[in-house]
């Protein structure tokens, strides 16, 4: 008996040949004069006159064999998809992740399904902002997200100072030079704050969609293998059609 997964493999092979047939039997049909034929006989008036051969085109495309052709392309098509078909009602497999069955009984179509939608997953958390890991971070419960540990820095104003260069005489003015000096006059505590989440997480996340990925694949080969029941369906069908 023929494996689900045999049908699988030859069906687009068996698709491509029966389009490449029909699209030559509608190029074929179309081409007019090679559905024409043509028989002529020349007769002179009296037996003295110019005697002509006759002439003859034979008939190179006839519509019915075109139909044969067609349908016996086609029979093999809906064959080979019917018997796709109807074996995927039947061909179903468990999703087992480390012993726990996920889901039961998924058909091959879900698990193709699941397949794509795990692809776009994992891309999605690749992309998830992960935490700065030049600092420490904590979880804050209070404000449901990560924070740093408080760093306190200064904050320093400018104030102008003299320095006397010279003392005042009776005869000149104190020689003052004006510059300024940085005073702290107070003191900044910043804690940053992050909705991101760490590396691990991430990496957490990404190997357990890899697992699934891996577990889906599996059931998709085990529902493949399930043995098919050949169905006969085009005959039936280019009987009706073409009879």
């Amino acid at each position: 008996m023929a494996k689900l997964n045999q049908i699988l493999a030859v069906e687009k092979g068996v698709k491509a040949s029966s389009q490449r047939a029909v699209a030559d039997a509608h190029h074929t049909i179309q081409k007019h004069p090679l559905l024409s034929g043509l028989s002529r006989t020349y007769q002179p008036i009296d037996d003295e006159g110019e005697q002509l051969p006759p002439e003859s085109t034979r008939v190179q495309v006839k519509a019915e064999e075109v139909l044969a052709e067609v349908g016996k392309a086609l029979t093999k098509l809906f064959d080979v998809t019917a018997t796709k078909d109807w074996t995927n009602t039947v061909a179903k497999a468990d999703v087992v992740v480390d012993g726990t069955t996920l889901v039961e009984g998924a058909p091959v179509t879900y698990l193709l399904f699941l397949e794509k939608q795990l692809v776009d997953l994992y891309a999605f958390i690749a992309k998830l902002p992960t935490l700065d890991p030049a600092e420490t971070w904590t979880f804050d419960d209070n404000a449901g997200a990560w924070r740093t540990e408080p760093v306190k820095t200064t904050r320093t104003k400018k104030v102008p100072r003299n320095h006397v260069l010279a003392e005042a005489t009776d005869k000149h003015p104190a020689q003052v030079q004006v510059f300024t000096e940085d005073i702290v006059v107070g003191y900044w505590t910043k804690t940053a704050f992050s909705g991101a989440l760490p590396a691990r997480r991430v990496n957490e996340l990404l190997a357990r969609v890899q697992k699934l990925q891996d577990a889906v694949k599996y059931a998709r080969e085990e529902a493949n293998s399930v043995g098919v029941e050949d169905r006969r369906v085009g005959d039936a069908v280019f009987a009706y059609l073409f009879g």
